[in-house]
C-alpha cells in the first residue's frame, strides 16, 4: 500500500463506500444520516437524507444502492479534536432496517425492519451475489448494561422475502463473498475474529458444530493486540481485507486461514476499504474518526462486485 492521499474531509463518520465507475465514491456518512456521493474533485454531495445511522452500502441488481441503517448512534465528541466517535444506541431508536436509494431521484424506500416476529436491531453491512440477493449482517445495538445477540440474514432485494441464516453471532460486522461465491465470509468486531462459511443454497450455509465452532463458522483468521474487525472487501485473489479498528489498518486474510500482512494507518477507527479504478487497483478507505476519505494504490486488484464491476 502506497501512502494515503485524502480525497475529501469534513465527513461526518464516512462507511460504506463504493467505488463508482464514473471515479466518484458514494458513501454513507453515519453521524449526518445521509447517502453521500464524494466527486473525483472532492466536492461532496448529498444523494439522501435516510436519518438513523445508515452504516453499509452496496449497489444492487436494478443499479440502486441498498443501504444497511443501524436505526442511530449516540456520539461522543472528543474535547481536544472535536472528533467523534459512536458509543451505543441513540436515544430516539426505534429499529433498524434496510432501505433502497434511487441514486437518480434520491427516493428512500424501506424495504425490511423485520424477520418474521424478530426487528432488524442494527443491520450493518452487506454484499449481493450474482443472483441479486443480498447478505447482510445484523451487528445489534449496545445500551449502558446489555447488547444484542448478532445475526446474518439473506434476502431479495425486491422486498419480498427475508431468511435468518446465523444466530447467534458475536457483533457480525463486515460481510464479502469468495470470488466463486462458495463461501460466505464474516467479521466478527469484539475479538478481530473472522468467520467462513460454506454457502449450501439460496440462504443457507453449513455451519460447523461444537466444539470446532461457535457460531457454524471456520476460523479464517484472529489476531491479537488491541484490534477489533470492521468491514471488508476481497481482492481478486481471495484475499480477504479487513478494516482494522483501535490500532486501525487493513489485516490482510488468506482464504486458507491466517493473517497475511497488516498495514496500519494513523486512524483508530479505519472501518472500510473498497476497490476501484480501472483495473481494480486503487483502495479508498474510509478513516471515520478523523473524518477522511483516502485512497492508494493497492498492490493487487480488487475483486469485482456484482452490478458495479460485472
Amino acid at each position: 500500500m502506497t501512502s494515503l492521499q485524502a480525497i475529501t474531509e469534513g465527513l461526518q463518520f464516512p462507511e460504506g463506500p463504493i467505488a463508482m465507475p464514473d471515479g466518484s465514491i458514494i458513501l454513507v456518512e453515519i453521524a449526518r444520516g445521509t447517502l453521500t456521493r464524494v466527486h473525483k474533485t472532492g466536492k461532496k454531495e448529498v444523494i439522501a437524507d435516510l436519518g438513523g445511522g445508515p452504516n453499509g452500502a452496496a449497489i444492487g441488481p436494478d443499479g440502486a444502492c441498498y443501504v444497511c441503517n443501524n436505526g442511530g448512534f449516540n456520539w461522543e465528541k472528543d474535547a481536544s479534536s472535536g472528533y467523534l466517535r459512536p458509543i451505543g444506541q441513540s436515544d430516539d431508536y426505534v429499529t433498524g432496517r434496510i432501505e433502497r436509494v434511487d441514486l437518480e431521484t434520491g427516493k428512500v424506500e424501506r424495504l425490511y425492519d423485520t424477520c418474521g416476529e424478530n426487528r432488524l436491531n442494527g443491520p450493518n453491512d452487506l454484499v449481493f451475489d450474482k443472483s441479486g440477493n443480498m447478505w447482510f449482517t445484523d451487528l445489534g445495538k449496545a445500551r449502558d448494561r446489555d447488547m444484542d445477540r448478532g445475526v446474518v440474514y439473506w434476502a431479495r432485494a425486491d422486498g419480498s422475502e427475508i431468511r435468518e441464516v446465523i444466530q447467534p453471532i458475536t457483533t457480525p460486522n463486515g460481510i464479502g463473498l469468495s470470488p466463486d461465491e462458495k463461501t460466505l465470509y464474516v467479521a466478527e468486531t469484539e475479538g478481530a475474529r473472522l468467520y467462513g462459511f460454506q454457502i449450501t443454497g439460496e440462504g443457507t450455509v453449513e455451519k460447523l458444530t461444537f466444539p470446532h465452532s461457535v457460531n457454524g463458522g471456520r476460523l479464517v483468521t484472529c489476531d491479537g493486540g488491541f484490534r477489533r474487525f470492521d468491514s471488508l472487501a476481497l481482492e481478486a485473489s481471495g484475499n480477504i481485507c479487513v478494516a482494522t479498528l483501535m490500532t486501525g489498518g487493513i489485516t490482510i486474510a488468506s482464504p486458507e486461514g491466517g493473517t497475511l500482512d497488516f498495514l496500519e494507518t494513523d486512524d483508530p477507527y479505519t472501518t472500510n476499504i473498497c476497490f476501484g479504478g480501472s483495473d481494480l487497483k486503487t483502495a479508498f478507505l474510509t478513516l471515520s474518526w478523523h473524518g477522511i476519505l483516502g485512497s492508494c494504490q493497492w498492490e493487487r486488484p480488487g475483486m469485482p462486485l456484482n452490478f458495479l464491476n460485472t
